[in-house]
């Protein structure tokens, strides 16, 4: 089965097993995991922050940074279609007790003249704007990069309204690797950054959130309240550890290797997709002829799995288990399944 779910379905690999087997091991909680604590370092060291913390997950260190950022009450500003929105279980309302003011970007990305029209004038009827969140790769803008310019504009608009910005970063290793800019200097633009170790980068659990000290001091709070708080975690650090060191160059075959299908798969009758859409690992296509759910169930019978992300829209996604010879397999499947 060729699993094209997402990346999230990435296996650790041989070596990634081994340096699980013989991290050495201690208390997180109470500060004494030596492997924990050296992930923490190696994360604040690549994205040029002071401080880091490690939590089970993205959705745990994102929901963390809106409630280390806000208090109940505020509002927060974040693209209409953004994971922390869209993907996280009403956490912003349910953990923080924020409201969300919504942006509707292009593929995600939104421009400093749209976050300056949704900004709110200071008045006692509104909310209280308090952060703005950015997601770069984009998942539902299906892998989309944010340009650096553009981050810059917002990130200046924010400044000039006093707010803080948070950058959901899940797959910045991506867009890192795309456009060869380091994730340090994506990272620079904003108070705190989420980065995920288990999409991608193929490790089998967690996240990080970086900042600064104080930042991160009081999110680590919010990680125990939130029942993040683990023990012997360096077990699952040491993976997210060597994903870190070792794995992120080799995104570059999962950007070809989408780049590959989405022509592949332009050029069959029934799909809907522009190859020139496809930046990174994400492919995102339209079904014209079926819904998706049944062209999604006949691609099972074939041997490919992928999502029906809407109506009539599928996603696939490639990551470090799906080989070049994966996609030639997976183009078959798909020509079969339309044809019939």
């Amino acid at each position: 089965m060729i699993d094209l779910r997402s990346d999230t379905v990435t296996r650790p690999t041989p070596a990634m097993r081994k340096a699980m087997a013989e991290a050495p091991v201690g208390d997180d909680v109470l500060g004494d995991d030596p492997t924990v604590a050296a992930l923490e370092e190696a994360v604040a060291e690549v994205l040029g922050k002071p401080a880091a913390v490690y939590m089970p997950s993205g959705t745990m260190t994102n929901q963390s940074a809106i409630r280390a950022h806000t208090e109940p009450g505020d509002e927060i500003v974040v693209e209409a279609e953004a994971h922390v929105y869209y993907y996280e279980s009403g956490g912003p309302a349910a953990l923080s007790g924020v409201m969300c003011r919504l942006v509707s970007g292009n593929r995600g990305v939104f421009t400093a003249a749209q976050l300056r029209a949704a900004l709110r004038p200071a008045n006692p009827h509104f909310p209280r704007t308090r952060l703005v969140c950015v997601e770069n790769t984009h998942n539902r803008g299906g892998g989309s990069v944010w340009p650096i310019d553009t981050v810059a504009e917002v990130a200046q608009v924010a400044r000039e309204a006093g707010l803080r910005l948070h950058l959901d970063g899940a797959r910045l290793w991506n867009a890192a690797v795309v456009t060869g800019i380091p994730e340090r200097d994506y990272a620079t633009f904003f108070d705190s950054v989420s980065v995920c170790f288990s999409k991608g980068l193929g490790a089998p659990v967690g996240s990080a959130l970086a900042g600064e000290r104080d930042f991160i001091a009081r999110a680590r709070r919010f990680r125990k309240q939130f029942g993040g708080g683990m023990r012997q975690a360096g077990i699952i650090a040491a993976g997210a550890l060597h994903a870190l060191r070792h794995h992120r160059r080799r995104l570059a075959e999962d950007h070809d290797h989408a780049r590959r299908l989405a022509e592949a798969l332009a050029g069959m009758s029934g799909i809907r997709l522009d190859p020139a859409a496809v930046q990174t690992n994400i492919v995102v296509m339209r079904v014209t002829r079926r819904a998706a759910s049944e062209v999604s169930a006949a691609l099972r019978e074939a041997g490919v799995l992928v999502h029906a992300t809407g109506p009539d829209t599928l996603r696939a996604v490639t990551h470090l288990d799906v080989g070049s010879e994966d996609i030639d397999r997976a183009v078959e499947c798909f020509r079969r399944v339309l044809e019939a």
